[in-house]
């Protein structure tokens, strides 16, 4: 491929690469834990909401720290789903991309 035609391709993959970065970035993600917490998440990783079934009670010191377990568990689900979406979406532009480097 000719040097012309690797620049315009380039370009066009970096079009293509900052959209699906876009894309990402406004999609929400959500993740919940025991049906009992869910949280959403902007593919930013910025926290946009936390439910709490309405079933659940808080009866004891136990039961709260549980609820807290379940928020932080639910959190770090759905950065690994943001994450994984990420890699998978990106992974054709960065293997364009690390090959030119």
């Amino acid at each position: 491929m000719n040097q012309q035609a690797m620049l315009k391709k380039a370009r066009q993959l970096q079009k293509e690469m900052q959209e699906t970065q876009r894309e990402i970035e406004e999609t929400i993600f959500t993740e919940s834990v025991n049906g009992v917490v869910t949280v959403s998440m902007k593919g930013t990783k910025e926290l946009v909401g936390v439910e709490i079934s309405s079933d659940f009670e808080v009866e004891s010191k136990e039961d709260l720290e549980m609820l807290q377990d379940m928020i932080i568990a639910s959190c770090n689900n759905c950065y690994v789903k943001i994450d994984k979406t990420v890699e998978e979406k990106m992974a054709k532009y960065q293997a364009f991309f690390g090959g030119m480097m």
